[in-house]
């Protein structure tokens, strides 16, 4: 049940923003609505400023904020006000993030300037009809010369699949609330607090004994892995559509949330690249600003090689992720389930990037690359013959849990069956784990 009070301002009560203090299932939520009632919701200066001060409102009492945004833009006749209000409403939401979750759902246009609160959401639901780009399709069109439609420029298929702005898609506009109430639901109210923790469900029927094929080329899905670890139907995917060689998502382990990031075998084989590098560090530091425990499932063969994704940045993308994971403090469980190679091995939450624990089953190889591309850099003067015989050599050395294992860099080599209960009794031991804080201002973080 909703009792929305209104939230009282210093500026006019007119404008297309309204900021209200709701209650929904017990829990007391900031919600502001951005709606086109006038000038298709083009935001003057005193609609940016009560934004400001609603996520300010929401900022010093620990509330969650979520916003319902439908605006043309910074309002013209307003002139440079306009601006400045709406840079107030980016500043104050800024200030919330990793304070108290920011949600947004996309309704309708989100035009220039104030398209960028969406990118400093924690979570974004559109509706299908909404659409969000910085320059319109005349400003494209002038420029490039090319004639685009709002839906093709920055509709919600290009926002979920192609920009990853988006990170699900509603059916209308109550479907966005329902979506952004479902996924608050996993959350705490600010950083100060945990989770909250609700009755247990079994996993999922799944047999993971079999989930991984006996050809190491063999492609399955890492979801069925997820379903076989957490509570049946608690797996919330998030960006499904963008960067789908990673899957990312929040669930619950014996009624607890936690965090999930997996590498997908079926799609690029799970190799990463900058998207999904960019995908599993924004997330990773999601989990850690709201305490969150994270699992990470491997199953990688390296970064994606290619001269493209090296001139656009892959070393500068790829630290975001291993920064990430290195920086955060919450509970971390990594379990390597086949393929954990070079340095895709190591930014996936590897021992040497401070993990909690390290599960892997008997199907993983954790090694600097595969057989065969090691073999043809340590023996490419050798013949054909005897190339085979070094990698069936190399296969049966290397590409075994065992090595790591008995190094440390494993902790446990267990069987598939087993994960479910490891995982579960390691996040009731590590639930306490304590924060220390950097004697710093900030890290310089690799963006």
């Amino acid at each position: 049940m909703i009792e929305p009070t209104l939230i009282p301002v210093q500026a006019a009560s007119t404008g297309s923003t309204k900021a209200e203090l709701r209650e929904l299932s017990g829990r007391r939520v900031m919600w502001i609505s951005s709606r086109p009632t006038t000038r298709r919701g083009a935001l003057s200066e005193r609609d940016g400023l009560r934004i400001a001060q609603a996520a300010q409102l929401a900022n010093r009492n620990g509330l969650p904020l979520v916003l319902e945004l439908s605006t043309s833009g910074a309002k013209i006749t307003d002139g440079v006000p306009a601006l400045a209000g709406w840079g107030a409403a980016a500043h104050a939401l800024t200030a919330c993030s990793g304070r108290v979750p920011i949600l947004i759902g996309l309704t309708g246009p989100a035009v220039s300037g104030p398209a960028l609160l969406l990118g400093i959401a924690d979570y974004v639901v559109i509706a299908p009809d909404a659409f969000a780009f910085l320059s319109g399709a005349q400003a494209v069109a002038e420029f490039t010369g090319m004639t685009l439609g709002n839906q093709e420029l920055g509709g919600a298929d290009v926002l979920l699949s192609k920009s990853g702005v988006a990170f699900e898609r509603a059916p209308d506009r109550r479907g966005v609330e329902e979506a952004l109430l479902r996924f608050l639901g996993y959350l705490p109210d600010s950083t100060d607090a945990l989770p909250s923790r609700i009755a247990s469900s079994d996993p999922e029927g799944i047999d993971l004994d079999t989930v991984v094929p006996a050809s190491p080329t063999a492609a399955y899905d890492v979801r069925d892995v997820i379903s076989g670890v957490i509570d049946a139907g608690s797996f919330l995917e998030l960006r499904a559509r963008w960067a789908n060689q990673l899957v990312v998502g929040l669930g619950r382990v014996e009624g607890r949330t936690v965090g999930v990031v997996a590498n997908q075998p079926m799609i690029m084989a799970g190799t990463l690249d900058i998207a999904a590098a960019q995908k599993g560090a924004r997330f990773v530091r999601f989990c850690d600003s709201f305490n969150i425990p994270l699992i990470t499932i491997v199953d990688t063969p390296g970064f994606l090689p290619g001269k493209d994704v090296e001139w656009r940045g892959m070393i500068r993308h790829g630290a975001e992720l291993a920064f990430s994971y290195a920086a955060c403090s919450i509970p971390r469980i990594c379990l390597i389930t086949r393929k954990a190679y070079g340095g895709a091995y190591i930014v996936m939450d590897s021992k040497g990037m401070g993990n909690d624990l390290t599960f892997a089953w008997p199907s993983a190889e954790i090694a600097v690359m595969g057989a065969q591309g090691a073999v043809e850099i340590l023996y490419r003067r050798k013949g054909e013959e005897e190339r085979a015989q070094r990698q069936q050599q190399y296969e049966h050395t290397y590409l075994s849990p065992w090595i790591a294992a008995e190094r440390g860099y494993v902790d446990m080599v267990i069987e598939p069956h087993e994960s479910r209960s490891r995982i579960a009794a390691t996040l009731e031991m590590l639930i306490t784990k304590k924060e220390r804080l950097r004697p710093a201002k900030h890290a310089n973080s690799p963006l």
